[in-house]
């Protein structure tokens, strides 16, 4: 159902099944047959795992020209596009101290308390679950949604990326959370480096084995070249046995018996005269003639 070829086998020996000449000749002690029967075990397998190597070789392949490249410059462009936003962040820094201001529906809010409570109530106001524009902070697109897979209200600041934020019944603490969103761009920056130094390896790991050939290519060469060779030879002594086994036809052959001909028989008939039968009358009751 996978379209994969599981590494696990199991032997039939229900499948061996021998012709006349092979158990005559297995009966008279030819080690032919056991070398053949082992070998055709032994040659399914290693066909086995040919095929297995060859569709991992495929799938590695598909990802070669497809996958990976698509996911490394995704990963590239997402590193570029962390650095833009942590540029915007560090031009609009936040001081403990001092509230940078916020702005929400065109109106500027210097204090920070009076900044998460019109937060608050823009989640109140919220007509649906949809993504709507409040204003800016820090330079960002300040907006709100209603995530309804984590039943909850998030604040989401938007540059090239976007950045959600859940929002709790804080005020001040909303605030914080924007804040550390804004702030741990570090930290992003790096784990987008270590993701896409991880593909890159593993581009390089699969360029390395789709080179590489079938490890057991040249034994199952010989044991298949080994079985022919049994398989042909086998046949020649089940034509030699058969041929001896067949009853000789012997040189006198039995004169088929002459059918009498139907033509003959109709000109013959028709030769003899006709019998004639006598006069009959209606009033004959018992049939006398008269």
């Amino acid at each position: 159902m996978t379209n994969k070829s599981p590494m696990r086998s199991c032997d039939d020996i229900d499948e061996q099944a021998l012709s006349y000449a092979e158990i005559k000749a297995l009966c008279a002690g030819d080690p032919r047959i056991r070398e053949k029967m082992d070998l055709d075990v032994q040659v399914a397998k290693l066909k086995v795992l040919r095929g297995d190597f060859q569709n991992q070789k495929y799938r590695l392949e598909d990802k070669l020209l497809k996958t990976f490249p698509e996911e490394i410059q995704k990963q590239k462009n997402r590193i570029a596009a962390l650095q833009q936003d942590s540029q915007i962040a560090a031009a609009h820094p936040q001081d403990k101290e001092n509230f940078c201001g916020m702005t929400i529906k065109g109106m500027v809010y210097d204090d920070k308390k009076a900044a998460g409570e019109r937060l608050l109530l823009a989640r109140q106001e919220m007509p649906n679950a949809d993504m709507m524009l409040l204003g800016t902070y820090r330079g960002f697109e300040l907006n709100i949604r209603f995530d309804s897979f984590k039943n909850e209200h998030q604040a989401v600041l938007r540059a090239e990326l976007s950045y959600p934020v859940s929002l709790g019944d804080d005020a001040r603490g909303n605030i914080t959370r924007l804040d550390n969103a804004i702030d741990n761009f570090a930290d992003r920056i790096a784990d987008a480096e270590n993701a896409l130094q991880n593909l890159e390896q593993q581009k390089q790991a699969a360029e390395v084995e789709v080179a590489k050939p079938f490890a057991q290519e040249e034994e199952l060469a010989e044991k298949s070249a080994r079985l022919a060779e049994l398989n042909a030879l086998l046949n020649i002594d089940r034509d030699r046995s058969s041929s001896q086994d067949a009853p000789e036809e012997t040189e006198e052959t039995e004169t088929p018996a002459t059918r009498p001909s139907v033509l003959a028989a109709l000109g013959e008939k028709t030769n003899q005269p006709e019998p004639v039968k006598p006069f009959r009358s209606y009033y004959d009751k018992d049939g006398d003639a008269r």
